[in-house]
Parts: C-alpha cells; sequence; structure tokens
C-alpha cells in the first residue's frame, strides 16, 4: 500500500519540528507528542521537573506556525474569568460587553497548570472539549485552529493541585519532559556560550514554515487513513485490558480508545504510511493513556506504576498479523 499524502503537507509538519530544533536539543519525543496533537486537533499536557525547558518547546512550536499564540500563568489566585473572558460594563453605552480571554486563540499555553485551583482548571474544559466558550448564557466559537498546551510539574511538588480526572481525559496526550543526559546537557550549555537567547526566538534562526491551511490540509489526509478491522480490534483488547486490570481502580475510557486511534493514524502518517500497524499503536499507547489510568493503592505500595503496568498489557494482548 502507499501512501496519498501530497508530499508539501507533511514536509510542512516536518519543518516544524525542524524549526523547534533549533531552540531546543533532544526532546523527540515530546516534539513529535506536540506535532500528532496538532494533526489530532487535541490537546497536550507536558509534564516534568522545572528547567526542562517546556515553556521553551511551546514557544518554539508558537514560532514555527503562522498561529496566534497566547500564554497564560496559571497561580493559584487566576479566575476563570481571566481565562476564557468576562462582561466588562461599559459606561458609554451604559450595557455589558464581553472581553474575550487569551482562550480566544489558535495556540494556548497554560503554563504550570496544576498551580490553580480546580474551579479555574475547569474554566478550560468547554473550551477543551466543545472549542467555545458560554459566558452569562452567550456561546462564542473559538479560532480554528485551537489547541490548549498545558505544563504541569509532577504533582507530588509543592503548590500543586491534582488535575480532576474529566480534565485529564480531556488531553489527547501526556508528554514526559524528562531531565537531559549528559551530552544533551553539554550541548545546551555549548548553545549558551555561544549566546543562545532562550527570549529572542527570532535571533536563533525560528521562523514560521506552517500555516493554517497547511495544517488543516494534514488533519483531513490523517483522518483519511485506514485501519484494518484487526487493528481496531487491538486497540479495544488494550483498552478492555486497563479496565480488568486487578492493579486499577480506573481503567480507560472509550474517548481513551479514540484517541488512541487518531494518534497512531497521525504516526502512520508521518512516517508516510496511508494505514495503520499494530506497532503504530503501540508507539502511542504511553503517550495516549498513561493519564487515563488510576491505580490502586495497594499496587502504588507494591511499587507499581502507570509506566512499567502498560507494558506489561502491551506484552500479553495479543497482536494481529
Amino acid at each position: 500500500m502507499t501512501t496519498s499524502t501530497p508530499p508539501a503537507a507533511r514536509d510542512a509538519l516536518a519543518g516544524v519540528r525542524n524549526e523547534i530544533g533549533k531552540a531546543i536539543v533532544g526532546q523527540d519525543a515530546a516534539i513529535t507528542g506536540l506535532v500528532i496533537g496538532l494533526l489530532c486537533q487535541g490537546h497536550v499536557l507536558l509534564e516534568g521537573v522545572p528547567g526542562v525547558a517546556k515553556t521553551l518547546l511551546v514557544r518554539s512550536l508558537g514560532a514555527s506556525l503562522q498561529l496566534e499564540m497566547k500564554r497564560v500563568q496559571f497561580t493559584p489566585d487566576l479566575m476563570p474569568g481571566d481565562v476564557t473572558g468576562s462582561l466588562v460594563y461599559d459606561s458609554r453605552t451604559a450595557d455589558f460587553t464581553f472581553r474575550q480571554g487569551p482562550v480566544f486563540t489558535n495556540l494556548m499555553l497554560a503554563d504550570e497548570i496544576n498551580r490553580t485551583p480546580p474551579k479555574t482548571q475547569s474554566a478550560l474544559l468547554e473550551a477543551m472539549e466543545e472549542r467555545q466558550v458560554t459566558v452569562d448564557g452567550r456561546t462564542m466559537p473559538l479560532p480554528d485552529p485551537f489547541m490548549v498546551i498545558a505544563t504541569q510539574n509532577p504533582v507530588e511538588y509543592e503548590g500543586t493541585y491534582t488535575l480532576p480526572e474529566a480534565q485529564l481525559d480531556r488531553f489527547l496526550l501526556k508528554l514526559l519532559v524528562p531531565l537531559p543526559g549528559r551530552e544533551e546537557e553539554v550541548e545546551i550549555l555549548t548553545r549558551h556560550s555561544q549566546k543562545f537567547n532562550p527570549r529572542n526566538l527570532t535571533e536563533a534562526g525560528l521562523r514560521a514554515v506552517a500555516s493554517a491551511a497547511d495544517l488543516h490540509v494534514a488533519q483531513g489526509e490523517v483522518e483519511n487513513v485506514q485501519a484494518a478491522p484487526e487493528v481496531l480490534g487491538y486497540i479495544v483488547d488494550i483498552v478492555q485490558a486497563t479496565r480488568t486490570s486487578p492493579s486499577l481502580q480506573l481503567g480507560v475510557s472509550p474517548r481513551g480508545a479514540t484517541a488512541l486511534l487518531a494518534t497512531s493514524r497521525a504516526w502512520a502518517w508521518l512516517n508516510g504510511r496511508s494505514y495503520i500497524t499494530p506497532d503504530d499503536v503501540k508507539a502511542l499507547a504511553h503517550p495516549t493513556l498513561r493519564h487515563r489510568v488510576q491505580l490502586r493503592a495497594e499496587a502504588q505500595f507494591e511499587g507499581v506504576n502507570v509506566e512499567s503496568l502498560l507494558d506489561s498489557i502491551l506484552s500479553t494482548v495479543p497482536v494481529p498479523r
């Protein structure tokens, strides 16, 4: 089988990955995950300790796209209206007018989203799921494309709030941003010694190489990637295995199954294929499912973690041939 993808669309998205690499050393999995999020019209959660360039990664993505981007620093005193917008009284007209919040953009960076209380976190639920905002009975659509990229510190850090399950499930992917290896960290220091300025990405040579039109073409092609019945059954078997695992108190929902199908399609498309293989499903299982399951307390006491549990499930679920 051959791919029907126009080379220009895939070249544009490959260019985005290359541009991000001008500012970010390593982190290939996170970079690819962000591109997959764009292709699937989904939202992405980045988790890592402070100082691993989560914010720089998202800013670099924004610099490589001809799209509007806004950043919101989530803090304990942030209110829902600070994100979605609010009604403001206009003394000239003696009426209330709606002032748009930063959510009205193409790419919204929700920085340190787990440092704000659940009430403000939940303000994003409608925007993420319905691509709209409702204030005082008025419903307003968000721009197209629209994507939330949230960063968070590990939940054990002081001053963080656990994201509600309903909100976690609305993130297409949860990407881990690890500490760099020795060679990568030497390269980071080398760039800084050569006057790399992370606050000025234009000076670093980043430029916009893909537009909304390129993205829409690519998204349409991803939706046309084929999935054989056997592969669909494989996805369902993986998802159902999480629901019956004795180590989990919460398994993957049907939304998680459709998310795994979508991300597998995008991964196949990026690799130049018009069909999904079981290896595509395996490659995207961890980032697509890791935030959709919850370990039982006794499993945590026994040293079980989500990553090893997903590895175990993937190794035991029969792979179709």
